[in-house]
């Protein structure tokens, strides 16, 4: 029989202090290093045993295999009785014994990886990557990684139709819909693209849903005509012609240009394309003045007017990609603020390149993960992963390299690349200008949650903003990123799909209105305009067989009668609501409890808050 006793990384660790909610300091019985963390959470425990002292980690794990091959062997005789015993294959790193294909783990833990990828929309090539592949080490050394060509052929295909399929239905059940339509455009040479169609729906329990509908090749470049008959075709194939409310979809296709990144601040990774990236990238903001023909390519303009005609005024351009170009339209750089980035970046690529990640972290913390699986404000070394060093996650990493820079020209003995003062000067300056505009950006990622009715708010906040801030070295780009801002985003104000999703938040209303009146009139039409009654007659209940009227008891015949319920119009639910005070409550959740309030008005909430403000996961895919 199996063992009863328990096998726990902390017996090779004294604990010294434990507080609340699990919190434990404990020290290493064989250094004496302090280590903190949690007793359901001892992965730091793990990874200073495999570290600093691996034979006490490769004695930890073959007393773990004992314990799970005593577990699965009586589970294996209990359930199977006389089955033959499972086959496996001895070998690998600790000879440790690995899995064979067939084996019922090494099969789980292969599907589960198909699914994640399929979910989260991840490359496939997340398979190869020395990272991920250490993490399966590290939570099952007998597991081998399956390659690349086996998930795709093997396990994806039968995956794929299984989300579909729970696609479509979902889709069915959904009263209207918003659709994101994501051009990649390859470049003159590759000649061709990808379409990505991702569908954004509200459930009947008001949780947003997000859905890869296809993506797809484009081959040529006039593609005008090729996405819109794609997007007619798996609109009909899901189900949703008719539904769609907005089409999410930029007039130009994205490239490798469009990942915009601060001049100069190039770090490790991106070697001489970034920075033949750069510069052209101010080449085309130079000659095109900011306007929608900068990076433009052949058959764009067909792209341009070919979805207009066919959207028409539900085409909107994504929020987050036109926050973006005023930034990179902003940052036209001045030489000081050009050299400041770019002697910073050499500072940071030597400090990430020469100093111990674990020396940095102790002072630094781990601090916000980059989104391309680099740390950049954790101070671990790590290049562009999957193009996401854009140029909020490098502000982040230098505000965090000035708040350090006392430490950090202690530790490196580099007089040539430690910033001056004029340097730091010009850098905090910037920082600080570009600080909301990070914070912009920040709120809307993600498809999680409603991110509409922050546009409008946002563009406000900016423009007071630059309207209050007062620099010396950054007067330039001040000034170039209000007049970015007033080019591109300034028609949110007055657009009335924006002032709909923004009024219906509760944690705004009507708040952020000079002209409260006039905005409660676009309010009120476009209400009118979604909903099935006019402005203002009465919204007709449906037609359902009533049961009979219970006979009044004489008991309680004192009682007043109580009058009938009768539905309210538009203007009295939105009177109603707007009487309320805003209260900072997650948007779905206020119109899910007020559903039955206020019926025309959640109908329209319902609707409006489909629509994204921000790239969607298949976007990211393309920059891989």
């Amino acid at each position: 029989m199996a063992s009863n006793s328990r096998v726990s990384i902390l017996d090779y660790f004294n604990i010294v202090f434990e507080g609340e909610n699990g919190k434990i300091e404990s020290n290493c019985k064989a250094c004496g290093t302090r280590i903190q963390a949690k007793r359901t959470v001892t992965s730091n425990f793990v990874t200073h045993l495999k570290r600093k002292h691996q034979a006490m980690y490769d004695e930890f794990v073959k007393k773990k295999d004992v314990k799970r091959e005593a577990y699965s062997s009586g589970a294996v005789h209990h359930m199977a009785g006389r089955s033959e015993p499972a086959r496996s294959s001895h070998g690998g790193a600790g000879n440790i014994a690995k899995f064979e294909r067939n084996d019922p783990r090494q099969v789980l833990i292969s599907e589960a990886i198909a699914k994640m990828i399929i979910r989260d929309l991840q490359a496939v090539q997340i398979v190869e990557n020395e990272g991920f592949r250490e993490l399966l080490q590290l939570l099952e050394p007998r597991y081998t990684p399956e390659p690349r060509r086996y998930i795709q052929q093997q396990l994806l295909p039968g995956y794929a139709y299984q989300v579909q399929l729970a696609t479509k239905q979902a889709l069915t059940a959904a009263e209207s819909c918003s659709v994101t339509l994501d051009l990649w455009r390859g470049g003159a040479a590759a000649g061709g693209g990808y379409l990505g169609v991702t569908c954004h729906f509200i459930t009947a329990d008001w949780q947003i849903r997000s859905a890869l509908l296809a993506c797809l090749p484009l081959v040529g470049q006039g593609t005008a005509q090729r996405v819109l008959s794609e997007f007619e075709e798996i609109s009909h194939a899901h189900g949703i012609a008719g539904k769609v409310f907005r089409v999410v979809a930029d007039p130009l296709p994205s490239d490798g240009r469009s990942i915009f990144r601060l001049p100069g601040f190039c770090l490790h990774g991106s070697d001489e394309e970034e920075d033949d990236e750069e510069d052209s990238s101010d080449e085309e903001v130079g000659a095109g003045e900011g306007e929608e023909g900068a990076g433009a390519g052949p058959g764009t303009d067909s792209v341009d007017n070919s979805l207009d005609l066919c959207f028409g005024p539900c085409r909107i351009d994504c929020f987050a990609r036109s926050l973006s170009m005023c930034v990179r339209e902003g940052l036209r750089a001045p030489p000081p603020l050009s050299l400041a980035l770019t002697k910073a970046a050499c500072f940071y690529n030597y400090v990430t390149a020469t100093v111990a990640p674990e020396k940095l972290g102790q002072v630094f913390g781990t601090g916000v993960a980059s989104g391309g699986g680099g740390t950049l404000s954790g101070w671990a070394p790590a290049g562009p992963a999957h193009g996401e060093q854009r140029w909020n996650w490098q502000l982040k990493a230098v505000r965090r390299m000035l708040e350090s820079t006392e430490f950090l020209e202690d530790i490196v003995d580099r007089q040539d690349l430690t910033l001056s003062s004029l340097e730091k000067a010009v850098l905090r300056e910037l920082v600080e200008v570009l600080e909301p505009f990070e914070e912009a950006m920040d709120m809307v990622q993600g498809d999680k949650h409603v991110s509409i009715s922050l546009a409008l708010p946002c563009v406000l906040g900016l423009r007071k903003h630059l309207s209050e801030t007062a620099t010396r070295q950054c007067t330039g780009v001040l000034v170039g990123l209000a007049q970015a801002l007033d080019r591109r985003l300034a028609t949110i104000l007055e657009d009335p799909l924006h002032v709909t999703a923004t009024a219906l938040d509760p944690q705004f209303k009507l708040s952020w209105s000079s002209d409260t009146e006039w905005h409660r009139q676009v309010l009120l039409k476009e209400v009118a305009k979604h909903t099935q009654a006019g402005a203002s007659s009465p919204q007709v209940p449906t037609q359902e067989p009533q049961p009979p009227p219970s006979k009044r008891s004489k008991l309680f015949s004192f009682m007043k009668q109580r009058p009938a319920s009768q539905a309210k119009s538009i203007e009295q639910e939105l009177a109603t609501y707007l009487h309320e005070e805003p209260r900072d409550e997650d948007p779905l959740h206020y119109w899910k409890r007020k559903a039955t309030d206020f019926p025309q008005l959640s109908q329209v909430a319902k609707k409006v808050f489909t629509v994204p403000a921000t790239t969607t996961p298949v976007e990211r895919i393309f920059h891989t």
